[in-house]
């Protein structure tokens, strides 16, 4: 038995294969306009058909302010976008999100062929890019002195940094004379000047009108600048073929200026805070010096003669101070010493014991002491000294103690 399904549900499933069909989901159909419709919201709805289809389609409104013309009935063009289905009305269409007029379409397989020509030829390698400068000095500007973008992209730099200097190689940009000049103008800079980027601009427009930045003379001549390039030629959604050959691309003219350019702003906050953080180290480096200063002082303070000097003078006064306390101690001591060696002496001076009713007995024959009743004989003549004198005595009796 074979599946049922509900309406929505095989409708989802034929969207789902529409979905996963990748030649759908990017394609280029070419028909005429018919039936054209602004809704309110913006949106634009359309029929594209030949002689033997037609193709409902719908463009959404932020799509359709780039397309350069209004579409009308009965128009030829050329519309890119992906084919899906519309579930609630169960009808496939086209999303569109580029539409161009009849005949650009040759102009997209020139695009495509010359792109390959010039891809293998490594016009195009990333490793060709250069740096931008980071603080320009001279910019050079490739485009017309008439154009908005010219004063775009003067407003910009006024205003982001006004420091640099604009130097314009004016050319035109669009139509069959403008690739020669744009050429010419390239050439003028690089020979003629020091600027140090170039900034190639102009406005947004049909395939038509930006086709000269489709040369293959003036990609070539981009290539070859010796001087970086940045394009911003068109809308975000437009590219040339010297956004591929330029070392930066930006989507539009003021964009390329930002690009190149610091923010004076950012920069003039960027500069307050280095100088807030270069005078606080400064400051703290000043106090560690200061700091360091201050204990250098001091220890030349300790480590200076006149100091030295000070300290050895206190020194010295110490060291006199004990000697002398020491000398004085000591002449007490032995001032005390030689009053009681006098007082000894002074006790044993036989002069003293004389006074005190002693005497000294020694025979007068041959002045020998008598210590004893033994050393006398009786008759012998004695001499006996007193402290005040002297006798002769003759020894009358002599008794011995048993």
């Amino acid at each position: 038995m074979t599946d049922t399904y509900t309406v929505s549900q095989l409708t989802a499933h034929v969207r789902g294969l529409f979905d996963a069909d990748s030649t759908l989901q990017d394609v280029w159909v070419e028909g005429e306009i018919s039936r054209p419709t602004r809704a309110s919201s913006g949106h634009f709805y359309f029929t594209l058909k030949d002689d033997k289809s037609e193709l409902g389609a719908v463009m959404w409104n932020t799509q359709f302010g780039r397309v350069g013309f209004e579409p009308k009935h009965g128009d030829a063009v050329l519309a890119h976008g992906y084919v899906s289905v519309y579930e609630p009305h169960g009808k496939y269409q086209l999303y569109c999100n580029v539409i161009q007029a009849a005949g650009v379409g040759d102009l997209n397989r020139q695009f495509e062929l010359l792109k390959a020509k010039l891809e293998a030829e490594g016009l195009f390698d990333v490793d060709r890019k250069r740096p931008l400068p980071t603080f320009p000095r001279t910019i050079g500007v490739v485009t017309s002195p008439t154009t908005a973008a010219f004063q775009d992209i003067q407003n910009v730099l006024r205003r982001r940094y006004p420091l640099v200097e604009i130097i314009l190689s004016p050319t035109l940009v669009q139509g069959k004379e403008a690739p020669p000049q744009i050429v010419e103008a390239l050439r003028r800079l690089n020979d003629y000047t020091d600027v140090d980027v170039i900034l190639m601009v102009r406005g947004g427009g049909s395939l038509e009108d930006l086709w000269c930045f489709n040369d293959e003379a003036v990609v070539r001549a981009v290539a070859a600048s010796r001087i970086p390039v940045v394009t911003g030629v068109g809308h975000e959604i437009d590219f040339t073929l010297v956004d591929f050959a330029a070392d930066h691309r930006a989507p539009t003219p003021s964009a390329a200026a930002e690009v190149v350019t610091p923010d004076g702003a950012v920069l003039q906050s960027d500069l307050r805070g280095w100088s807030d953080r270069l005078a606080g180290a400064a400051l703290a480096r000043l106090d560690e010096y200061r700091r360091s200063v201050d204990d250098q002082a001091r220890l030349l303070v300790r480590l200076s003669p006149a100091r030295q000097i000070q300290d050895a003078r206190q020194r010295i006064d110490d060291l006199i101070g004990r000697a002398t306390l020491h000398t004085q101690h000591d002449l007490v001591r032995r001032r005390d010493r030689l009053a009681g060696q006098a007082r000894a002496l002074d006790a044993a001076n036989p002069v003293a014991l004389l006074r005190r009713g002693y005497a000294v007995v020694t025979r007068s024959d041959d002045g020998q002491r008598v210590t004893s009743a033994r050393d006398a004989a009786e008759g012998a003549s004695l001499q006996i000294t007193l402290h005040d004198g002297r006798l002769t005595a003759t020894v009358q009796e002599r008794q011995l103690n048993v």
